[in-house]
């Protein structure tokens, strides 16, 4: 016997994007909850060392101590996610940094926090990431397929970077009148609830691996598919140098300015919110746009991700900055959606978490370096000279990278991909060809 509920809820149903499957749901619920938590806690930690008396060498340690685990574990961590399901990895990094950051908003709370033990728990909490990110990544693009593939793509971005939003612009108010330690608090309660909602991801749609030889084995065939590509590795290596260089200015020099001529937490918290609302704004536009030469149309784009620096450089007023953060947001997020949808398009799914950590390692493998170097270079240098250098330095190494032929030529082409934790007829029309790949 139907009920009365039924209807209706076939009526939800049918409102739903045909892309927005069970599990794409469940990820992007997940990641809007650690988001909130996350950009908050990233603001707590730095005037957290600034509280316990440290300065922008003891910022840049502690923002180091984080990166370093993602260099050492990512590749690991890529292995063992198209080895093991991925929403295990994902729980289980998930609980780490529940655990690591609960410790430290202790230990911020308890008002003994030292240096040391700070970098200690931060380490632990990059450790997690490195398990988690390709092990998310590779789950989301598993997780859709067809012809709205990029727009799926770019609405998962712009819910991560709405909530990163409001992350941002409340942590930066809640570490002013509450402290950071209550900040961290609310990112370790964050993570917890992120944790509980990907243990129900779905992942029998996912074909089993083929038995193989062994991790070390699994990280040369995904090194084999990473080096193969020119316009994979060429990226990489720009985004290297990239996101060392954001590192610096957003973990040890934007905060640096901020209390210095800005006037404390909230001014960079306003800020970080901005670079959010741009990202979100670029996400709306990917819903829309789909450029055909997806990497030329990307890298154009990372350009303008010099225009923070450059506005730290010297320096601009509160309004100022933050103009320069939301056009960079823009810009950064239509790279970014056409990354993903690049990625999508051109690396076979069994080997997507693989893949995935290799670029995960490869840009983020400057980051301990950057930032442990940011407090040196600003002595040694001068703060506006060192933010200038990050600005050409970024135009740069991007102009660089216009030079390979991939990279301006490759297309979009019309594929197709199973659809993990998806409706059924979904799944079905794509492998019939009823929905051409965009991705």
């Amino acid at each position: 016997m139907t009920s009365p509920a039924s209807p209706r809820r076939g009526t939800a149903r049918s409102r739903r994007p045909e892309w927005a499957g069970r599990n794409y749901l469940l990820l992007t619920a997940a990641t809007i909850v650690t988001n909130l938590g996350t950009h908050g806690a990233l603001i707590a930690t730095t005037w957290a060392v600034f509280d316990s008396g440290g300065d922008a060498g003891d910022v840049g340690l502690v923002a180091m101590a984080r990166f370093a685990p993602l260099v050492l574990f990512l590749l690991i961590g890529g292995a063992v996610a198209d080895r093991v399901p991925r929403h295990r990895v994902m729980v289980a990094a998930n609980a780490l940094n529940c655990v690591s950051q609960a410790a430290f908003a202790a230990l911020v709370l308890s008002g003994e926090a030292r240096v040391w033990q700070m970098m200690v728990l931060t380490a632990l909490c990059g450790t997690g990431q490195a398990f988690f990110n390709p092990a998310a990544e590779g789950m989301l693009m598993s997780s859709v397929s067809g012809e709205q593939a990029g727009r799926a793509f770019a609405v998962f971005r712009m819910a991560m970077h709405g909530a990163a939003i409001g992350g941002a612009a409340l942590g930066g108010a809640l570490v002013a009148f509450v402290g950071p330690g209550w900040v961290l608090a609310i990112d370790a309660v964050a993570f917890a609830v992120a944790g509980g909602l990907r243990a129900f991801l779905d992942v029998s749609g996912i074909p089993d691996r083929a038995p193989g030889g062994g991790l070390f084995a699994d990280l040369r065939e995904g090194w084999r598919e990473f080096s193969g590509r020119p316009w994979l590795w060429s990226i990489v290596a720009q985004f290297s140098v990239v996101v060392g260089l954001i590192g610096a200015v957003e973990s040890v020099y934007g905060p640096l300015v901020a209390r210095d001529v800005l006037g404390g937490s909230r001014p960079w918290g306003i800020a970080l919110a901005a670079y959010g609302a741009g990202t979100v704004a670029g996400a709306v536009l990917m819903t829309r746009w789909k450029p055909r030469r997806m990497l030329f149309v990307g890298t154009l784009c990372v350009f303008p991700v010099a225009l923070p620096s450059a506005a730290l450089a010297v320096p601009l007023d509160a309004a100022g900055l933050t103009a320069a953060m939301f056009v960079s947001g823009v810009a950064i997020e239509v790279f970014g959606v056409s990354w993903m949808t690049t990625m999508h398009q051109e690396i076979p799914e069994e080997k997507l978490s693989r893949v995935s950590a290799y670029d995960w390692f490869g840009s983020t493998a400057l980051l301990p370096l950057s930032t442990a170097l940011a407090g040196p270079a600003e002595s040694a240098f001068g703060r506006s000279e060192a933010l200038w250098g990050s600005a050409v330095l970024t135009v740069l190494v991007t102009a660089l990278v216009l030079f390979v032929p991939d990279v301006r030529n490759l297309t979009r082409r019309p594929h197709t991909k199973e659809v993990a934790g998806a409706p059924a007829q979904e799944t079905s029309a794509d492998a019939e060809g009823a929905l051409r790949g965009n991705g």
